[in-house]
């Protein structure tokens, strides 16, 4: 099973970074946008609804069932780094470059819905804050494209698919 070479690994990696981008704690970025241009006054008060929703939900979630995510998510990684990387499954490889970053971004995601909950961030405060998460958001997207891209290379080019 040839994840690296596959067109379609790609086209999702790259499909998944742009739409976490665009999602900023479950909140377009569209919106955000439009909200702080002030285009129109229901988009102000929607934004801070859904905010406030996604946030309550986001933080619901982690303390609810956030000791019982931790452990399935660090088994599920644990797992997928003993199958991909010392036995040499390349699927499970693929999935850990996928996920590790994406659980990164969780945390993030719960660290910032924990200080605009605190804070009780509205206006220009919480669009700070968003875009603050957004740049964090591209900057580990970034890295994990560049590192995914290198990894496949080498797989490629060292199990001969590619030309080596």
């Amino acid at each position: 099973m040839r994840s690296f070479s596959n067109l379609w690994f790609w086209i999702m990696l790259a499909v998944l970074w742009s739409s976490v981008s665009h999602w900023v704690l479950g909140v377009p970025w569209d919106m955000v946008v439009r909200a702080r241009r002030r285009e129109e006054e229901q988009t102000l008060e929607d934004l801070h609804d859904l905010v406030r929703v996604n946030c309550y939900r986001i933080l619901l979630i982690s303390d609810e069932v956030g000791l019982f995510l931790c452990a399935v998510v660090c088994f599920s990684l644990t797992m997928l780094v003993l199958l991909g990387f010392f036995y040499g499954n390349e699927f499970s490889q693929a999935v850990f470059l996928l996920a590790l970053p994406l659980t990164v971004l969780g945390l993030l995601s719960v660290r910032s819905a924990r200080v605009i909950r605190r804070d009780g961030l509205m206006g220009e405060a919480l669009y700070r804050r968003f875009f603050r998460h957004r740049i964090v958001t591209q900057a580990i997207g970034l890295v994990s494209i560049f590192v995914t891209a290198v990894w496949g290379m080498l797989q490629n080019y060292t199990s001969g698919t590619f030309g080596g």
